[in-house]
């Protein structure tokens, strides 16, 4: 990154009292990653991918990836067939292999990584089969639909030694990367708290998505999709709107809090689950049918550390994290960050010396202000600083990271591990919320307990 803000300086920041004073400040983050540079790429080092679920979140992650330099799609799966005709758009291949069948693409020995993203209740079954295959992959969040199907991810990923990376991708991001070394410079002092939230405001921000216009049971394969869970007539709202039920998805718990945690625990250095969660809300604005919230209030507890994470599908707020330290709080957005410190003293008087008799306040007032007071014209003026840059949702940052370390085997930054335990987090607010209860996470017996 360019301009980096150095740890003396940020450090003098949060030591307000008896500072000087310091120019605010904004500054630019470096846009010009190294993936994004023009590269020529031999056909030998060329990654050849295949990708199973090309739907909303699938046809983004297959543009940006063969956007990227080296990467080629050689086929790609769906069970709804109006998307292997997107995916041929998108390759601008007429001739891309496509099938309603993804253990074709296992056995695919031209593919070399693979992209699932897929419904959450399909995950655990797919990921499993690449790996048991011998096939790296790269798998949308939540990593799991439940807690024990986040256990059976990292067994997965350990016993046939893959790399597995889970799609959060603001943790490749360079505003958290930025957060983090701010954080590991101790600029927050001892960290209090941690807050975030993020709020939407219509009818496509709550997945009332439009199912495809030729869906029927002709063009999807409704039965697979369905999986494990209890069969149920054709009805294409469920497969356009998924995320609001929780037989198929996870809610806003997996669709948005995750994306909340992820980055909290990268900026943090944390990879661990809460010690407990006690989560409410309620089906207070879209009543249409679905059995999960669009309002869910939760707080964590890691460590010692309060967490407050704040969903809201009716009204909307930008995406927001406060991590609160003795020294300042840290406030992180999609596009930036900014640092406000604070000395964490008295700047006068303290107003306690009001229940003093009139001689004995006097005498305590004018005794502080010899101790304490600055000269005019010296009194300490701590400032915001503001970082800006590119943004923390950018998908290729982290497909980048993920094809990187298929190269070379090195870990990826958000491998099963971390992510089961940023899914954990959505799974106990879920549970917390239907129980009705506070809820741990009992990892010896790898169970969420009320």
């Amino acid at each position: 990154m360019k301009n980096d803000f150095s740890r003396r300086r940020f450090m003098g920041l949060g030591l307000a009292a008896g500072a000087s004073a310091i120019a605010a400040k904004t500054i630019l983050l470096d846009p010009d990653p190294v993936y994004a540079l023009p590269q020529n790429v031999a056909a030998s080092d060329r990654l050849r991918i295949g990708i199973i679920g090309i739907g909303m979140q699938g046809n983004g992650l297959l543009a940006n990836a063969i956007d990227l330099p080296g990467i080629q799609c050689v086929a790609a799966c769906d069970l709804y067939d109006g998307r292997h005709v997107l995916a041929r758009e998108i390759t601008n291949n007429p001739n891309l292999p496509v099938t309603r069948k993804y253990h074709e693409l296992l056995d695919n020995k031209e593919i070399d990584c693979l992209i699932a993203a897929v419904p959450d209740h399909w995950h655990k079954q797919i990921v499993v089969d690449a790996c048991a295959a011998g096939k790296d992959i790269y798998c949308e969040k939540p990593m799991s639909h439940t807690a024990a199907e986040g256990v059976d991810f990292v067994e997965a990923q350990n016993k046939y030694k893959r790399i597995v990376q889970i799609g959060s991708q603001r943790v490749s991001s360079q505003i958290c990367a930025k957060a983090k070394q701010l954080v590991q410079e101790g600029v927050l002092g001892d960290l209090m708290m941690v807050e975030g939230w993020l709020g939407r405001n219509d009818p496509t921000g709550a997945w009332e998505y439009p199912p495809p216009l030729d869906l029927s049971p002709a063009t999807l394969d409704w039965d697979t999709w369905q999986g494990t869970v209890p069969k149920k007539p054709f009805n294409g709202e469920i497969f356009a709107r998924w995320r609001c039920w929780k037989e198929y998805g996870t809610g806003v718990a997996g669709d948005l809090l995750v994306h909340l945690v992820s980055g909290m625990m990268v900026v943090l250095g944390w990879n661990e689950a809460p010690k407990k969660v006690m989560a409410m809300g309620g089906i207070l604005r879209w009543k249409d049918g679905r059995n999960m919230p669009d309002v869910h209030a939760s707080l964590f507890q890691y460590g010692d550390i309060p967490v407050y994470m704040r969903l809201n599908l009716g009204t909307d707020m930008p995406e927001t994290y406060r991590f609160q330290g003795s020294k300042g709080i840290l406030e992180m957005r999609e596009f930036g960050l900014s640092f406000t410190p604070q000395p964490g003293v008295d700047t006068s008087p303290s107003y306690y010396d009001s229940s003093f008799p009139a001689a004995m306040k006097a005498t305590y007032e004018r005794q502080w202000r010899t101790e304490h007071a600055r000269p005019i014209g010296q009194e300490p003026m701590p400032e915001t600083i503001v970082f800006k840059g590119p943004d923390f949702d950018d998908v290729k940052p982290h497909l980048w990271n993920f094809f990187s370390s298929v190269k070379s085997r090195k870990p990826v930054v958000e491998d099963a591990l971390f992510g089961h335990h940023a899914a954990l987090a959505c799974h106990m607010a879920n549970e917390s919320y239907f129980r009705g209860s506070a809820v741990t996470w009992d990892e010896k017996a790898k169970v969420v307990k009320s």
